[in-house]
């Protein structure tokens, strides 16, 4: 049992190790992509589009960050003309993000290079493998959507 739980130990480092080095390496190729959108900006940008619009609070909830910090990332995506904001049509209080042409085309142009880079990082990967590992990510980033900031 104590075998047990120190292979679970020692493979939780190894995860905790690799992700960071995932995330760190991501932030470096985000910027490398388009130097105008930094990985925050692309990421808010793509659930925009994905969403077909949505709020700036919902950004917020989604990927747990402060109300200021979304308003900084928005603005800056407003400025770089990636973003316009629209009323609601059902509540005209309500302002709702949309990308704009630009936006589209910057999400495009940086999804197909990210796109490449993994067909490149992962080509020795057979489909089992590819969809094993999709699996997983989906299993793992499902089980943190309840949680809340800490």
């Amino acid at each position: 049992m104590a075998d047990a739980h120190r292979g679970r130990e020692e493979s939780l480092d190894v995860i905790q190790r690799e992700l960071t080095a995932f995330a760190r390496r991501a932030r470096s190729t985000a910027a490398r992509l388009h130097p105008d959108l930094p990985l925050v900006s692309y990421t808010l940008l793509a659930h925009i589009e994905h969403r077909h619009g949505c709020r700036a609070t919902d950004l917020a909830a989604h990927y747990m960050l402060d109300k200021s910090t979304v308003s900084r990332q928005v603005a800056a995506l407003e400025n770089l003309g990636l973003v316009e904001r629209h009323p609601d049509p059902d509540d005209h209080r309500i302002q709702v993000l949309h990308p704009t042409t630009a936006g589209v085309q910057a999400l495009a142009s940086t999804q197909a290079s990210r796109r490449a880079a993994y067909r490149e990082r992962l080509g020795a990967w057979t489909s089992e493998d590819l969809e094993q590992f999709a699996e997983y990510l989906l299993r793992y980033n499902s089980a943190g959507e309840d949680t809340s900031p800490r």
